[in-house]
């Protein structure tokens, strides 16, 4: 889970600008990390080209956290 952790968060540091002390495991996309609807649309698809994974609508509006969304991306790979 770390690499796909590690993974995660540079992808929100070099795409969203993010800092890398707020991206904590808990940290929650909207609450935390200020990331509105259209940065998180982007977001999903960089998950989805990095890792070779499909994230259907209905289930990428279930990730709020990154710990979520880690344990999401390593279920599927």
């Amino acid at each position: 889970m770390e690499d796909i952790g590690n993974a995660v968060k540079k992808i929100l540091v070099d795409k969203l600008g993010i800092a890398p002390t707020e991206v904590t495991l808990d940290a929650n996309f909207v609450k935390d990390l200020g990331i509105d609807s259209l940065d998180y649309a982007e977001l999903v698809m960089e998950f989805e080209q990095a890792f070779d994974i499909r994230i259907p609508d209905e289930d990428a509006e279930q990730l709020q956290t990154i710990e979520q969304t880690v344990e999401y991306i390593r279920s599927k790979t």
